[in-house]
């Protein structure tokens, strides 16, 4: 996974680039406006989908090093791509924007804080001497907050231009992914069905179970269906990217931490949309 270590975080920073461009200030207060809904979702993905995934790790009795992958992706934000397919199933696009948007920002915080807890748990003592709690927030802040605002500044001073080719930086998000995707299939193309056979089935309860849970407090606490599906999207499609990232910073190029977010990356788009598909059928 060397070439996957070495282009993550640029492609990383593009990514969030894209969002950061995408992203307006109202995006951010326009949760004091509708403050039930993004709380819902705020407490869902931070809270919630950690702890379901602790939770699954201690029934399915993974292995620590599985694990720590699994806790990697369920402590990882919203992708970008949650914000498209919520545009997809008709669910709330500004809340969804909205959830990815401080979430990510805020992931320099709660993103290390919730893996080297998860490690201690575990008893993994992998993590090198040299890497600490500040030091990959430190990272993240240079990766994920930096590109984002840099981003909006851009929009600030080029709203006009940015608005009419705001549909290609969302493609160009995607391509990005894709080729990023693509790129650690690639390199580890002889490991991949391992992959799966190892990490596969704790992702797959994992990402079905976190939107399950998450549809039904969106039913339960927040306003309409709209937002009901955007909280169970943006709870079900993770920054597959950002997780890579960190993982690489922690445990190097150690392919077992990394598994779970490649089998969890290819799993969550499939299920994903015959969530969508699901959604249109049974909901207006």
């Amino acid at each position: 996974m060397e070439i996957v270590a070495k282009i993550a975080p640029i492609i990383l920073a593009l990514i969030m680039l894209g969002l950061g461009l995408g992203l307006k200030i109202d995006d951010f207060t326009r949760i004091l406006k509708t403050p039930k809904d993004f709380f819902v979702g705020f407490f869902s993905q931070l809270i919630i989908l950690p702890l379901v995934a602790y939770l699954l790790i201690i029934i399915l009795k993974v292995p620590p090093e599985i694990a720590i992958g699994v806790m990697i992706i369920a402590a990882a934000p919203g992708g970008v791509t949650s914000n498209i397919l919520t545009k997809f199933a008709n669910g709330d696009v500004a809340l969804s924007i909205s959830l990815t948007a401080v979430i990510s920002l805020i992931s320099i915080i709660t993103v290390p804080l919730i893996i080297f807890t998860s490690a201690d748990l575990f008893g993994i003592t992998d993590i090198s001497q040299n890497i600490s709690m500040t030091a990959i927030a430190l990272k993240m802040f240079l990766v994920v907050t930096v590109p984002v605002i840099l981003g909006m500044i851009i929009r600030k001073f080029a709203e006009n231009f940015v608005n009419s080719k705001i549909q290609i930086f969302e493609k160009l998000n995607i391509i990005l992914f894709v080729i990023f995707f693509i790129a650690a299939f690639y390199e580890e193309r002889e490991n991949f069905i391992d992959f799966l056979m190892q990490a596969g089935f704790i992702t797959f309860i994992l990402n079905i179970t976190m939107m399950i849970v998450a549809y039904y407090l969106g039913k339960t606490f927040a306003s309409g269906i709209k937002q009901q599906k955007c909280i169970a999207l943006e709870c079900g499609l993770q920054n597959g990217t950002l997780a890579i990232f960190v993982s690489t910073q922690i445990f190097g190029t150690d392919i077992v931490y990394i598994t779970p977010t490649a089998a969890y990356a290819l799993i969550m788009y499939i299920t994903g949309f015959i969530f969508i598909y699901i959604l249109r059928k049974t909901t207006n």
